[in-house]
């Protein structure tokens, strides 16, 4: 198979820092293929591969990936070969249509930070990197991931070669310190000598009620690194706020169970096999429409930061990012249904029918249904997937 111009792009070698990133880089070139024969050796994947073709036998599986490999030496070509037309797959099949807008950046020779609110721990990125091709950007994004996720070898291999980078969780003070000046150093080098775009989250993890904050330790560690004052260093990475609207949050129920378990027990933890079935959920789950709005870079106004004391910077910052995420949002029916069922008013009436308003009320007792725990609050439980549908209508109604 031929390589179009984006397939051919390279993936440069390390600069300067060479082994200190390794720990936590994705795959460079001249590493696929023998990340490939670690995927064909682990167990597990070949269990995983074996549910899509129970039929074949192991031989024969392990000898078409290797022959579906050849020509991919990159990790960007392993995204548009492999990772793009299983986006689209899964796009055509969990929602009725995706829309992408960004009218305060462009295609061309800058790269960008996307920070973003989190709707899924899978698809939020790759979604990103489908809609970058799609709309004629010169390349797709690297990915922040938490290690937390990469549960199994082959879930880390997998992720290294769709150009995750690895973000270490669960630090001492002393370690998290150390990792997040690693971190920052790689971030700076991707924007401005790999010049590949970068997709993070907003904070860490999802917001289980969808009222998207800005961690301001994730801005400090961004100006950790770079040259010059803290305005400077935040400059170099053309910082973009996206915003992620899903119609239905197929997790919903799932977020709403693990409410339940953290009121009834405190020290409630999610297993494994949790994290498992909500990435399946999250990936295969019906989704409605789905939006992504970018909005200006922060440079067009992070000057305006310049005058205020050091220690108010990254409070300012990150309230005006969460502005603008608040901003792009894309409402739904659903949204302003649930605000007015939570508060049991009809101030938003005129933005829904009274079918919509059925739609959605059916649409909350199935999700409700689904919750399986013995002690089912299903009056709690209905509180709580509410405020997650209504909250993007009530951060969005503060911002200016």
């Amino acid at each position: 198979m031929e390589m179009n111009d984006k397939e051919k792009q390279p993936n440069l070698p390390l600069k300067g820092e060479g082994e200190a990133f390794d720990e936590i880089r994705p795959f460079a070139d001249g590493e696929v293929k023998q990340a490939v024969e670690s995927l064909l050796a682990d167990r597990q994947f070949s269990r995983v591969l074996q549910g899509f073709v129970p039929w074949m036998p192991r031989w024969m599986r392990n000898g078409l990936v290797r022959l579906a490999f050849v020509g991919v030496n990159t990790p960007l070509q392993f995204q548009l070969r492999y990772m793009k037309p299983v986006a689209k797959h899964l796009l055509r099949k969990c929602c009725t249509g995706y829309t992408f807008s960004y009218s305060g950046i462009a295609p061309g020779p800058d790269r960008y930070t996307f920070i973003s609110n989190h709707r899924d721990i899978v698809l939020d990125s790759a979604i990103l990197s489908l809609m970058l091709y799609e709309h004629h950007f010169p390349t797709t994004c690297e990915i922040a991931i938490g290690d937390n996720l990469l549960i199994y070898p082959w879930i880390k291999t997998l992720v290294k070669l769709n150009k995750a980078f690895t973000v270490k969780r669960g630090l001492s003070p002393r370690e998290l310190l150390k990792s997040s000046e690693l971190m920052s150093r790689y971030m700076h080098y991707v924007i401005q000598e790999k010049h590949e775009n970068i997709w993070i989250a907003q904070r860490e993890g999802r917001a289980k009620d969808s009222s998207d904050q800005t961690q301001e330790s994730l801005l400090k560690m961004f100006a950790m690194a770079g040259e010059g004052s803290i305005i400077d260093r935040l400059r170099e990475l053309c910082i973009v706020p996206l915003s992620i609207s899903y119609e239905y949050d197929p997790c919903d129920y799932l977020k709403a169970q693990e409410f339940q378990q953290k009121r009834d027990n405190p020290a409630f933890k999610k297993s494994k096999q949790d994290d498992l079935d909500n990435m399946k959920t999250g990936i295969l789950g019906q989704k409605g429409r789905i939006h992504y709005e970018a909005m200006p870079c922060i440079n067009t106004w992070l000057d305006e930061l310049v005058e205020l004391p050091r220690t108010e910077v990254f409070g300012e910052l990150a309230r005006r990012i969460d502005q603008q995420i608040h901003a792009g949002y894309q409402l739904y029916p659903g949204n302003y249904v649930a605000v007015d069922l939570l508060k049991g008013t009809s101030d938003y009436a005129g933005k829904y029918t009274e079918e919509e308003r059925k739609n959605f009320e059916a649409y909350l007792l199935s999700r409700i249904d689904l919750v399986q725990l013995e002690n089912k609050d299903e009056a709690f439980l209905r509180e709580r997937i509410l405020t997650m549908y209504a909250n993007p209508v009530l951060n969005k109604m503060k911002t200016p």
